[in-house]
């Protein structure tokens, strides 16, 4: 998915800036980025964040880092922040979300006689196409405007600019940005749990499509929000971290009342509950709450090595990183019956592996309650599968046994607790070796989040489409 986090300070900004971008790792997959404006003019730094921390990899380009202003970016796909030159003046650009149309794009900026550099992978950025679409216009306002009406899918970004630094939610709000203050600072993050250990305390949930300017004495407004909003859901149920706030509601609370929901549809007959760390943690202390029944802990997570377990881009590395990561306790799983709580099933390669560690160690049932409907169609509007084809996910793998083909009737699919629902279901469950598996009705993931589902983006479950 990616994240963002821009400060502009009376003050050398450099602390708040490592430290806030830091606090996005859970976000990005591949590449962590820091661009500044100091007496000498803009400075950037970026590293490959594959293999280790982003502190690790940025503390030895601090002291080249100097300044009152910049932006940082947790990138799961392209190498950012950029520099620009530009009519509209010099700028450092980070973005979160997908560009569909990129090579539509391109090829009308091609006929221009406009050209663009290339990712590591041989492909276009998303980040220097976006930044060519805003030095189109007249103003950095006007810009980053015409390249939000352009774009087919999704378009957070920060501007950092000599003057101050232009903050832009997606038009449809799809990804938060949320605007921070304290004495002689303003900051603009993606994730509120960046905000209090640096002092900051929210100012300003950023609406949908609206645009702000930043300086150390404050913000404005350059473009009112719009009316119309459609968040990513599964910022609650999976990306978000359990301290974050999204439009005023906390990550954790949401994942609570996503367990006490699961709980409600359920009279299983276990021994405990347990959560997949770490996202599912949230959601199986609800569960566990909800039902009066033990909460225990039979994987734990060694994490001083193996700081995340999706990191790697190979998926064959990133499977076996993740059952390296989880150690099974056998004194709380022999003769026990588990239900565990996780925060989805994408593929299920891993969560197999983890099932059939805990029947090897003489568990006697193992149930599933994962916290969100099943996932059958592919995410439009952020990179959340990127490296994934569609039939890759389990739903998607499920109807194709049922129907013959993975684009049959894909809606009728969707409906919980229909007949081919339940069947897709059951598929799911025989290939991970599940007692039981009971997916979260879409309808109690809307009521845990709190927001009507018009303002919430569930395309991943339902393929609803956007306004």
């Amino acid at each position: 998915m990616g994240g963002l986090f821009g400060v502009v300070s009376s003050n050398n900004c450099i602390n708040n800036l490592f430290y806030g971008t830091d606090y996005h790792s859970h976000l990005g997959t591949k590449i962590g980025g820091l661009a500044t404006i100091g007496p000498k003019g803009f400075s950037r730094s970026i590293r490959n964040i594959e293999n280790n921390y982003f502190r690790s990899k940025f503390e030895s380009d601090l002291p080249k880092l100097q300044g009152n202003m910049g932006i940082g970016v947790i990138s799961d796909f392209d190498a950012q922040p950029l520099i620009f030159g530009s009519h509209l003046g010099k700028f450092g650009i980070v973005s979160v979300g997908k560009v569909n149309n990129l090579e539509q794009i391109a090829d009308k900026a091609f006929q221009r006689k406009i050209h663009f550099s290339e990712t590591n992978s041989g492909e276009l950025s998303p980040t220097e196409v976006i930044a060519a679409l805003i030095c189109e216009e007249k103003s950095f306002v006007d810009g980053i405007q015409h390249a939000q009406a352009t774009i087919e899918g999704s378009l957070s970004l920060l501007l950092l600019t000599e003057t101050g630094i232009y903050a832009a939610r997606d038009k449809l709000g799809r990804t938060p940005i949320v605007i921070g203050k304290k004495d002689g600072a303003y900051a603009a993050s993606s994730e509120t749990c960046a905000f209090p250990n640096l002092g900051f305390e929210i100012d300003r949930y950023m609406g949908p499509g609206e645009i702000v300017f930043m300086t150390a004495d404050g913000y404005e407004q350059k473009k009112q929000p719009g009316e119309k909003m459609q968040i990513c859901a599964f910022l609650w149920v999976y990306y978000g971290y359990p301290a974050s706030n999204y439009e005023g509601i906390n990550v954790e609370y949401v994942r609570n009342r996503c367990g006490l929901a699961l709980g409600r549809e359920d009279d299983v007959d276990i021994d405990f509950v347990a959560g997949i760390p770490d996202s599912g943690t949230g959601h199986a202390i609800g569960y566990a709450n909800g039902r009066s029944i033990p909460y225990l802990r039979p994987f734990v997570k060694y994490t001083p090595t193996w700081p995340r377990s999706f990191m790697p881009q190979d998926q064959s590395i990133r499977d076996l990183v993740a059952k390296m990561k989880l150690i099974p306790i056998n004194s709380l799983i022999e003769g026990k019956k588990i239900l565990f709580c996780e925060d989805s099933i994408v593929r299920g390669t891993q969560l197999q592996d983890n099932i059939q560690i805990l029947f090897d160690f003489g568990a006697l049932e193992v149930h599933m309650r994962p916290a969100c409907p099943t996932l059958i169609y592919p995410c439009e509007f952020l990179n959340f599968s990127t490296s994934r084809s569609t039939l890759d996910l389990a739903g998607r793998k499920a109807i194709k046994e049922l129907e013959g083909t993975e684009d049959t009737a894909i809606d009728k699919y969707a409906t919980s607790s229909s007949e081919h629902n339940l069947a897709m279901v059951e598929r799911i469950r025989q290939r991970l070796r599940l007692t039981s598996l009971k997916y979260q009705k879409l309808e109690n993931l809307v009521d845990a989040i709190g927001l009507p589902k018009d303002k919430l983006c569930t395309h991943c479950w339902d393929g609803t489409s956007c306004f």
